[in-house]
């Protein structure tokens, strides 16, 4: 609705939050009219530091001959934390989101289109579409979306998205956000649906802090799955996940015989930061089901700046470097500033050739999917076929048999065409 049709104090068309006792918003009237409208790159994946049992009831009151009886037309709940249980008249079709993870489980769940706001848009909308390249008849497009890494309150309230797939646990250690104004747009734009915090098991400021739940990435992603009214895309999606980890599972060598690795992120060779690959959290869903040796052996940090000689030190067999598969960035030249330091040269992993590019930390379902098959093959190419040596521009072309997961089953979800 028109930022004008907002009055405030006026209670949300699209839903009204009960929030577990943590927000007090009272008896808000629901109602979803939808839309027709379908990283930083740095601090989430690339160039600075780190900045499930959904239920979904129906109504109490049983169908008469004059009321609807699509699912769709009745008011349900869902409920994650932090805001606890909310109650949607309609699932949503518009979608405020903050982080990636959120915004590639609204493109999952056929919301693509609908994402009002994400970090980055431009950045992530080129990062994202070198996988979507490999889905056989899917589009997305995020370009010229709101950058929503400081979100303005007005500008939610413009942006009049049927959800803020958001965690406001996160929003409030903004300075320009309170408790007061995450509470107001919930009443007077749309509710928070979202959690943020489990990516590396932040610790919550202390108004949030009481109750606090971590997920998964695939717990939280059938939660946001319940709250779309999405049931049957999440468990199809799921089950593809499944196959690949079962065929992970079979392949992997013993935990003596795995090569030892390091993630790492750079704007330039000058600032690296290094990432762990098993800590708990969402952001190493790609990693830890995997088990590479931590080169560094638990003594760096997430987000720790190291240098070439930090490196030499832990001699990795594997550099995995985030965001090197955004179309900017420029992966001959960052192999080659190692390959020409002296230092850097005698590194394993640039004397073997094992630089190996990776999408983002905040994955989503989907990106998800393809960031466990590309580790795979960069890891462990003897048990799940080579992972080509990667320059510039989409997802390779994993020759047919080579796939750890079906790309046209994941392309119907989807499309809603499975």
């Amino acid at each position: 609705m028109p930022r004008d049709d907002a009055a405030r104090g006026d209670p949300t068309r699209r839903a009204f939050a009960k929030y577990g006792g943590a927000v007090a918003l009272g008896g808000l009237l629901a109602g979803c009219t939808g839309g027709d409208t379908e990283s930083d790159p740095a601090g989430s994946d690339g160039n600075e530091t780190d900045s499930a049992d959904g239920g979904s009831g129906g109504s109490d009151d049983s169908p008469t001959d004059d009321s609807p009886t699509d699912d769709a037309a009745e008011s349900y709940t869902a409920s994650i934390s932090p805001t606890g249980e909310v109650t949607f008249d309609s699932p949503p079709e518009t979608v405020f989101t903050r982080l990636t993870h959120h915004a590639d489980m609204a493109f999952a769940l056929g919301r693509g289109d609908g994402v009002t706001a994400l970090h980055a848009p431009d950045y992530y909308d080129g990062l994202w579409n070198q996988f979507v390249e490999r889905l056989p008849g899917v589009s997305l497009d995020w370009s010229g979306r709101y950058s929503s890494w400081q979100p303005d309150k007005e500008t939610l309230y413009d942006l009049d998205s049927d959800v803020h797939l958001a965690d406001p646990a996160w929003i409030t250690q903004l300075d320009a956000w309170d408790r007061e104004d995450i509470d107001e747009i919930a009443e007077n734009v749309s509710p928070w649906f979202g959690n943020s915090l489990s990516d590396r098991h932040q610790e919550p400021a202390d108004e949030w802090a009481d109750g606090y739940q971590y997920y998964g990435l695939w717990e939280q992603f059938e939660i946001v799955a319940d709250a779309f009214r999405e049931r049957e895309r999440y468990e199809a999606l799921a089950e593809v996940r499944e196959g690949l980890l079962s065929t992970i599972e079979e392949g992997l060598p013993p935990a003596e015989e795995r090569p030892t690795a390091i993630m790492i992120a750079a704007a330039d060779i000058e600032s690296i930061y290094a990432y762990t690959l098993s800590n708990p959290g969402f952001l190493t869903s790609h990693t830890r089901p995997l088990g590479p040796r931590d080169a560094f052996e638990g003594s760096v940090e997430s987000g720790t700046v190291v240098d070439f000689e930090t490196i030499l030190e832990a001699d990795p067999d594997v550099i995995l470097y985030l965001g090197g598969m955004e179309p900017e960035t420029d992966m001959v030249g960052r192999r080659t500033a190692f390959e020409e330091d002296p230092v850097g040269s005698r590194v394993a992993a640039v004397r073997n050739d094992r630089i190996h590019p990776q999408g983002a930390r905040y994955q989503g379902p989907i990106l998800n999917l393809f960031q466990l098959e590309m580790t795979a093959k960069q890891l462990y190419p003897d048990a799940f076929g080579a992972w080509p040596r990667y320059e510039e521009g989409p997802y390779p072309e994993i020759p047919e048999g080579e796939r750890l997961f079906d790309r046209q089953r994941v392309a119907a979800v989807i499309n809603g065409e499975f």
